[in-house]
């Protein structure tokens, strides 16, 4: 609201809003009703567990801490007043390292010097590797894609990452679409 008044005239919000000008200056000298003031101060204390928990904390578990500490409160509430503040849990990301490069091992060279396009099908092909994490543990997928077309031309899944999984996927491809010698 005191955004808008900063732009607008008052008897012009108030005309838009649908309320009187004697309301609304009874309304702005009104005290903190019990109900806001007690949400300042648990906002308070909102902000101090969060922030003393490193911030990964959502309402679930302001709650609980709160309640270890005797304060009866809704998670409703909490949750609202987080909401209001801004706060929410931030997780922490764990980045799984999936390649592991052998110090002697062969590098293919860059042929295609970042050149990504094509002018007709099966001139160019572009391969990559990812692992995809399942219940049963890491699979490697393999995939061949046409830059002409970027379609994926051949594929294969495996749970080890060597050189059969891609000769597989390359296989695939040839198959898909018999490039020419």
């Amino acid at each position: 609201m005191e955004a808008l008044r900063n732009e607008y005239p008052v008897n012009v919000l108030c005309e838009t809003l649908g309320v009187s000008l004697s309301g609304y200056y009874a309304w702005k000298k009104r005290p903190l009703s019990q109900h806001q003031r007690e949400d300042q101060l648990l906002a308070e204390h909102i902000h101090a567990v969060y922030h003393a928990c490193r911030q990964v904390y959502g309402s679930p578990r302001i709650h609980a801490e709160l309640r270890d500490q005797g304060i009866t409160v809704s998670r409703k509430r909490v949750a609202r007043l987080m909401r209001e503040q801004g706060l929410s849990a931030s997780r922490r990301h764990h980045r799984t390292i999936t390649t592991k490069s052998e110090p002697g091992a062969r590098v293919a060279p860059n042929l295609l010097d970042q050149e990504f396009t094509a002018s007709r099908p099966n001139e160019k092909w572009t391969g990559d590797i990812t692992a995809i994490w399942t219940y049963e543990g890491w699979l490697y997928l393999a995939v061949v894609l046409d830059l002409y077309s970027r379609r994926v031309i051949g594929w294969a899944m495996a749970a080890t990452q060597d050189e059969a999984l891609i000769e597989r996927a390359f296989q695939m491809a040839l198959l898909a679409r018999h490039p020419p010698a």
